[in-house]
């Protein structure tokens, strides 16, 4: 069987591409460029080039064949110009998913097997078996570094065309081999930034075509919520289908990585959660916008008593100062905002792209960050398994991840005519529209779907 490995210059595809050579696979290495340093769309750290280099160093201490493609059109169309339109409607993409989806196993795929090739393999920590004919995408072995997430929009036809070579291997196993079969990137550090564009921190990416403009920053203080009609229709909802009547609507937290979901679990009851209408499921789902207006007063200042004004105090929440444009900004995102004066860290907790609006709370627990109810519309639910999902009207008890390397999550998976809703036992920092939501029962992934 002849095999197309995606040597990207690291030492995960390295170890991928020896390791078919030891198991007699006819194998040949590709490089993959997508992106050109003249591109006018992007300035900045691109290193594509020393990857080849490196790339190519080591299909020859392997003794592999080695080849060039150009997928930037392709990159540009499927994959930047998507993230740009997503980021201008103040939604947050994956580009790592969409790469995978829409590049490595399509565009490479296609080039692949132009040149011959039966299947494509790649340095994922993932694993793959097939069931009846069925492909099966299974978490890799190592859970600190487990990929699959970045794999959940996968078709079936897309994984009977791949391998997963290393899938059963831990990263430091990875680095002994790749030290012992002396490769030219086993201390090579793993690869930071755009999916192989380089190292062009965010910000800077979407300046390239979303322009700057000032708008205001909104902190909402804790008092919001106790008179909003949203979240006391939230927690008087949830709290009706729990066991002892009462829900936790707030996450805990840990660390940065790690901190979703952490907070006391609620003991929802299968039955009380069928009887919800899909109205209240909708709504549900629905993040909480914000709108806060302030008033200005007339005051005498200084010994002169000189008519100045300022703002009214609101108990709802106090104007901080400007930004350079609410699309720069995604749901729980910290760094960036520049905003002092606090004594717990700021988080953004919604964006009003209309009116250039960034709403900010403080605190890990701030109540805005936290979400229990997600909707994925119907033309966006992604079936990897055929039939895992259960029928209108169904429920199925899953584990769920909403970005790479949280920890799987408990939940309720519950399909309706107007989407598929996902309950969480435990409240959820920070679900970001235009992320994806992938669903697990054990080390299989099922599925997926666009928040």
């Amino acid at each position: 069987m002849k095999v197309c490995i995606g040597l990207s210059g690291g030492v995960d595809s390295a170890v991928a591409a020896l390791l078919l050579k030891q198991q007699g696979y006819d194998v040949f290495a590709m490089f993959m460029q997508n992106w050109h340093d003249a591109d006018a769309t992007l300035h900045g750290d691109c290193e594509w080039e020393e990857d080849r280099f490196v790339a190519e160093m080591t299909a020859r201490k392997i003794g592999i064949p080695f080849y060039f493609v150009d997928l930037s059109r392709q990159y540009r169309q499927r994959v930047v110009d998507y993230m740009f339109d997503e980021y201008s409607k103040g939604r947050t993409p994956n580009p790592d998913v969409l790469c995978n989806r829409e590049i490595k196993f399509d565009a490479f795929l296609e080039a692949a097997q132009r040149l011959g090739a039966d299947m494509v393999a790649t340095g994922h920590y993932c694993r793959k078996t097939e069931e009846r004919g069925i492909y099966h995408l299974l978490a890799g072995t190592d859970g600190n570094k487990d990929q699959s997430y970045f794999l959940c929009q996968l078709s079936q036809e897309q994984l009977s065309k791949a391998l997963f070579p290393i899938g059963h291997l831990t990263k430091p196993e990875v680095r002994r081999i790749a030290k012992e079969a002396d490769l030219p990137c086993a201390d090579k550090k793993d690869s930071q930034g755009i999916c192989f564009v380089g190292k062009v921190d965010l910000p800077t990416f979407l300046q390239q075509k979303l322009e700057p403009r000032e708008g205001d920053v909104i902190e909402v203080y804790d008092a919001y919520y106790a008179d909003n009609e949203q979240y006391r229709f939230m927690e008087r909802t949830l709290s009706s289908i729990t066991e002892d009547g009462s829900a936790n609507m707030i996450t805990g937290y840990v660390s940065e990585d790690k901190g979703s979901g952490t907070g006391v679990p609620n003991h929802y009851l299968p039955e009380r959660i069928a009887a919800l209408s899909d109205g209240d499921l909708l709504r549900l789902s629905q993040p909480l916008h914000y709108d806060i207006r302030f008033e200005t007063e007339v005051y005498r200042s200084g010994k002169k008593h000189i008519k100045k004004t300022r703002l009214k105090p609101n108990p709802y929440g106090a104007f901080l100062g400007h930004q350079e444009g609410a699309w720069f900004y995604t749901i729980g995102q910290r760094k960036g905002l520049n905003i002092g004066g606090h004594a717990n860290p700021v988080f953004v907790i919604d964006t009003d792209i209309e009116k250039n609006i960034v709403y900010v709370g403080e605190g890990h627990t701030h109540k805005g960050l936290s979400r229990s109810v997600l909707r994925i519309a119907p033309e966006e639910i992604h079936s990897i398994v055929p039939g895992s999902l259960p029928e209108v009207g169904g429920m199925l008890r899953a584990r769920v991840r909403i970005r790479y390397r949280q920890p799987l999550q408990d939940a309720t998976l519950i399909m309706r005519e107007s989407g598929l809703y996902i309950l969480f036992d435990t409240p959820q920092r920070g679900i970001t529209p235009g992320q994806f939501a992938a669903w697990y029962i054990g080390d299989d992934l099922l599925g997926s779907g666009t928040i």
